[in-house]
């Protein structure tokens, strides 16, 4: 049988794909994409649940997720792949694994194009009552399936302006807030560190339920390393990317949450109901700023809409390409894997319609599958650059241009963080069917791809 984790050709950078993303584009997506939908919007019930612990929550998750990035980063500035993690699974570990954390990942953003889908188009109808949602979800799908099959530049244009328009309200929301917090804004008096006085309103349980939720916020940021790979100097653009990351987690995420539970008490129903970040700024008594962070959030959906159609379809072009998919996902027009696009795009919808016949049952049951895939990737991760990095500083120290913090050390404390992490979703009522249905899924999928992984060493 032959090694399973040779380099194999179809393992380098993906040649017959554009190179269309500039370096700005990169950049940009890189900053924005650490703002996402899970920030905007599932935020609010992490604050409901620990309270100002949240801001703890927020810091402890964000370690482990500079931690994963940077692994990631590794090996990505290494071997740059538009199947990221997936390519360096099966380089590390083998094609099972390979398959495995590339298909779970593929069924995750697919899904996760139908959520925000959904989640836009409540926004739309909030402001045009009486128009059906599925009718605006559907638009945003044909808007950004064209986006991305004409080309990856139209990818990189849209979420460049998106990002920039994120970070603007974020970056004000943060000077807003801390002048308000200073008591230097004018028409407000600042709250002090009253909203602060019940730190864990619901003791460590509710601290537990903020960690699952922020981990959970931060998924999205491995797109970056999947864009890489058609950018005009990928190892640069990943480098750079993941060596920011720190300071971007620390102000986006961190700095948010900490200016959130300082302006709102965490117990407002308005941080539910309308979302922290509208809240706080509703909170201020600044005119017309909670309804303009309305249209914010409309952004980070829709820019999750199409960032994840760009992931999943080049996920699942990488897993064609190396024989772990149906060919016909593999085919590329003008340097734009076309059909894995629209596979991709009809999957998202048919996640929405399922939403409206099927919510209770088969819909649930997909949200359920979903719910852990983003721990399992990680977990992929890390054992990948454990195994990869001794072959590297081995085989081709020159490729390690990013390298993994206090190595091994810092590898195994991540992996640790994981499995805890896991123990705490086994805790929890909710999380613990998350967890079944996705090791559920996980191993299925596993069996599937060591059988394939067999019968192709077989034919060999």
């Amino acid at each position: 049988m032959p090694s399973t984790t040779s380099v194999g050709a179809s393992q380098e950078p993906d040649v017959s794909l554009s190179h269309g993303l500039k370096q700005r584009h990169l950049s940009m997506i890189a900053l924005g994409g650490v703002i996402g939908a899970g920030l905007f919007v599932g935020s609010g019930a992490g604050i409901a649940a620990a309270g100002p612990s949240i801001v703890v929550a927020y810091v402890l998750s964000g370690l482990l997720v500079m931690l994963v990035m940077r692994m990631l980063g590794e090996m990505s500035a290494a071997y740059p792949s538009s199947g990221s993690f997936s390519a360096h699974a099966e380089r590390a570990i083998g094609p099972w694994a390979g398959f495995t954390a590339g298909w779970s990942f593929w069924i995750l953003l697919c899904t996760a194009v139908g959520l925000e889908g959904i989640g836009a188009a409540k926004i739309v109808t909030g402001w045009l009552p009486g128009t059906p949602e599925w009718a605006w979800v559907a638009l945003f799908m044909v808007v950004f399936c064209a986006a991305n099959l004409a080309a990856v530049k139209n990818f990189g244009e849209f979420e460049f302006w998106f990002a920039a328009l994120k970070v603007g309200a974020i970056g004000l929301f943060l000077v807003l807030g801390v002048l308000a917090i200073a008591g230097v804004l004018p028409g407000t008096d600042s709250p002090g560190g009253s909203n602060l006085s019940d730190f864990l309103p619901n003791g460590g349980e509710g601290l537990v339920i903020g960690i699952l939720a922020s981990v959970f916020a931060y998924g999205g940021l491995e797109t970056v390393t999947i864009a890489a790979a058609e950018s005009e100097d990928p190892v640069k653009g990943v480098a750079s990317a993941v060596r920011t990351a720190m300071w971007r987690i620390a102000l986006f995420y961190i700095g948010s949450m900490a200016v959130i539970v300082t302006l709102v008490p965490w117990d407002s129903a308005a941080v539910v109901e309308k979302g922290p970040y509208v809240a706080a700024l509703d909170s201020l008594g600044i005119p017309g700023a909670g309804e303009l962070m309305n249209v914010v959030v409309l952004v980070a959906l829709l820019s999750a809409m199409n960032a994840n159609i760009y992931g999943s379809s080049r996920i699942a072009y990488s897993l064609v390409a190396r024989g772990q998919g149906p060919k016909a996902l593999g085919r590329v027009s003008s340097g734009v894997p076309r059909v894995a696009v629209l596979v991709s795009c009809v999957f998202g919808f048919v996640c929405v319609l399922l939403s409206y016949w099927r919510p209770d049952d088969v819909f649930s049951w997909l949200l359920n599958m979903i719910g852990g895939v983003i721990l399992v990737v990680w977990g992929f991760i890390a054992v990948s650059q454990l195994r990869l990095r001794g072959r590297l500083e081995r085989k081709a120290p020159e490729r390690l241009t990013v390298r993994m913090w206090a190595f091994p050390v810092l590898t195994w404390v991540a992996m640790a963080g994981m499995a805890g992490i896991f123990v705490l979703m086994a805790r929890e009522a909710d999380t613990r069917v998350q967890l079944y249905f996705t090791g559920g899924m996980t191993v299925v999928l596993a069996a599937v791809g060591y059988a394939w992984q067999r019968r192709r060493a077989t034919a060999t």
